[in-house]
């Protein structure tokens, strides 16, 4: 599987390759994560695994695939994977990066953040794949260190879609202000220019019932318990469950629509406590927004097309 084609950047070096058998379960890396937390030492300077897993032919379970379109709002039985969907085959092995002895920060209470994600072609879902995870590296934040997680899917051995999540632990520093972003991250065409998406038209108002969070585990195998029940969520500091990060962007694709061959930025700001009234909100430029009671914004976001089309030739990330 090649990594050098326009459009995709290339993984940290040095790089241990480990190819898996199949995709590990997500229960077990929550477990050896939540027993090793009290060990870990987080710092944006700290070493971190220079692991990228992958998992060769892989395919897309359609029964699944189609539990995620319906708890998403995506419409079922398309030819094509919503551009959100590899995140999900993507999250078990990115679960385990984050669970090892060597990853310095704490699996309980990481925070997601942000998450980029470039589309080249379409993904057609009956598609073989290969999958590639892997810890692009550590940022020095106002709140503590916030760790990059990159993702990527070949078709036919060219690279086809990639995201790239940040993930924030916090933990007391000595930054009085936010720190100097890495100049990967500060460059143009990879900061994400969102905003508070200010002035966006409302278009769509969704009342959330408080079993989202447990439809959307049971579809893409995430279930955190802050996300399950008030119960679980109380464990970890909520009085509510809060809806899954990733299923509040894909519920905004999915009203949104996303180009064969595009560029999707997101910010996570606030939680969404379930059950809960939610407002859509976008100015058909490609941003869009998702507030709460009283304008809290939650999640803002853009989509633009890219200007290559085809495998391997979408724009620099």
């Amino acid at each position: 599987m090649t990594d050098r084609h326009p459009g995709f950047t290339g993984t940290a070096s040095p790089m241990n390759d480990v190819t898996l058998a199949a995709a590990p379960a997500l229960a077990p890396q929550l477990a050896r994560g939540a027993l090793g937390a009290p060990f870990k030492r987080p710092g944006p300077d700290a070493a971190f695994p220079r692991t990228r897993l992958l998992l060769p032919r892989l395919r897309v379970d359609l029964a699944k695939l189609a539990a995620y379109e319906r708890v998403c709002g995506f419409p079922t039985g398309e030819p094509d994977l919503p551009v959100t969907y590899p995140h999900v085959l993507g999250f078990p092995l990115a679960m385990r990066l984050m669970s090892e002895r060597s990853f310095p920060l704490p699996l309980p209470g990481l925070v997601h953040t942000s998450i980029e994600i470039v589309r080249g072609v379409a993904l057609p879902a009956d598609g073989e794949y290969g999958l590639g995870v892997w810890i692009e590296g550590l940022t020095a934040h106002r709140r503590g260190t916030e760790a990059t997680v990159a993702t990527r899917l070949w078709l036919a051995d060219e690279p086809v879609w990639e995201s790239r999540s940040t993930y924030l632990c916090r933990h007391r520093t000595g930054l009085a202000q936010p720190m100097p972003a890495d100049p990967a991250r500060t460059d143009p065409a990879r900061t994400i220019r969102t905003g508070d998406g200010e002035g966006l038209p409302a278009v769509g108002e969704w009342r959330l019932g408080g079993d989202v969070g447990r439809r959307y585990g049971a579809a893409s195998g995430d279930r955190n318990p802050i996300h399950l029940h008030p119960l679980t969520a109380r464990l970890f500091g909520f009085p509510r469950a809060i809806a899954h990060g990733m299923w509040t962007v894909a519920r905004c694709l999915a009203a949104h629509g996303t180009p064969d061959a595009a560029r999707v930025r997101a910010r996570f700001r606030a939680p969404v406590p379930l059950p809960g009234t939610v407002t859509y909100g976008t100015d058909g430029s490609g941003r869009f927004t998702l507030r709460g009671p009283g304008g809290r914004l939650h999640l803002s976001g853009e989509v633009r097309p890219l200007s290559g089309t085809g495998r391997g030739t979408a724009a620099a990330v």
